[in-house]
């Protein structure tokens, strides 16, 4: 069995997340007690606590998920694998679990990430919206044809395209979607333009702490979200991490060549089920499971 490990993205913390790994492990308490320390506040009483608003802010969302994925990763006794991905900011827990940068460097670059979209989505507003039940080539004729930007962002599954953009012109495409058949055009609850055009600050941002920062060759091919091919290569390694920002995800076409360069197990590590889902819609023949506490 060759065996993939997968690692999701903003929206699948939960109160809780993370203290019962803290509870049992002594090695993940001294990684968790050691994040704290990197970010400069107790982000564990955030994870461990009862409130999921309290976990809402994209400053502490991306950190939390991160450091759920990556110490349940590194604390599991789990074996190399043939391959890591991750969704959107779950890039950076599968760079960081196979090896490319240490934890405290990933977390670092994390912690500017997120900072740096947050601030993005003050300064310039924008929305997305989930279309589901459309055919894929529909979504980006329509997404071409509104008046303002919006593109595809995240290519989930086929059937689940989420696009993003300025918000009158997502608010076009989503009013066009459901004119050509689209199930659903569902708004999400976010304040910005994720993987569109308009996160160009937060990228120019995220190339500095990019430069600055270590890479190594990881321990097996990472396949990356704008590419959804595998890279061993710190320097694409890096310039694709960069171009995330503002590209869309191609997690569809990343678990298909998964799948056609062998794998045929993938575990999702970290908080949520969702990965699971998407990949049961892409490949429904292949084995998967959750590691999450």
């Amino acid at each position: 069995m060759s065996k993939a490990y997968i690692f999701p993205g903003q929206g699948s913390q939960f109160p809780g997340m993370g203290k019962a790994l803290y509870e049992r492990s002594a090695e993940a308490r001294e990684l968790m007690d050691r994040a704290n320390g990197i970010l400069g506040f107790p982000i564990t009483d955030i994870m461990f606590g009862e409130s999921a608003d309290d976990l809402k802010a994209t400053r502490v969302t991306q950190p939390a998920i991160f450091i759920h994925s990556v110490v349940l990763a590194l604390c599991s006794g789990l074996e190399t694998p043939a391959m890591v991905a991750g969704h959107s900011l779950g890039e950076f827990s599968a760079l960081a679990a196979a090896g490319a940068m240490s934890f405290e460097d990933a977390l670092k670059l994390v912690a500017v990430r997120a900072s740096a979209m947050q601030k993005c989505c003050e300064k310039v507003p924008g929305a997305m919206a989930a279309i589901i039940k459309l055919p894929t080539e529909t979504i980006e004729e329509i997404c071409a044809s509104c008046s303002g930007l919006v593109i595809p962002a995240n290519y989930n599954s086929e059937g689940q395209v989420v696009i993003s953009g300025e918000a009158e012109a997502v608010a076009e495409a989503c009013e066009k979607m459901k004119e050509a058949g689209a199930k659903r055009a569902l708004p999400l609850p976010v304040s910005g333009a994720f993987h569109s055009p308009l996160m160009e600050p937060a990228r120019l941002e995220l190339a500095e702490a990019i430069d600055r920062t270590p890479f190594q060759a990881p321990s097996c091919p990472v396949y990356q979200n704008v590419t959804a091919l595998p890279s061993t290569d710190p320097e694409v390694i890096k310039a694709n991490l960069l171009k995330q920002l503002t590209a869309p995800v191609r997690w569809t076409q990343t678990v298909e060549n998964m799948v056609a360069d062998g794998a045929d197990y993938f575990l999702e590590i970290g908080p949520g089920t969702v990965l699971q889902g998407l990949v049961g819609r892409i490949a429904p023949d292949v084995v998967k499971e959750g590691l999450s506490e």
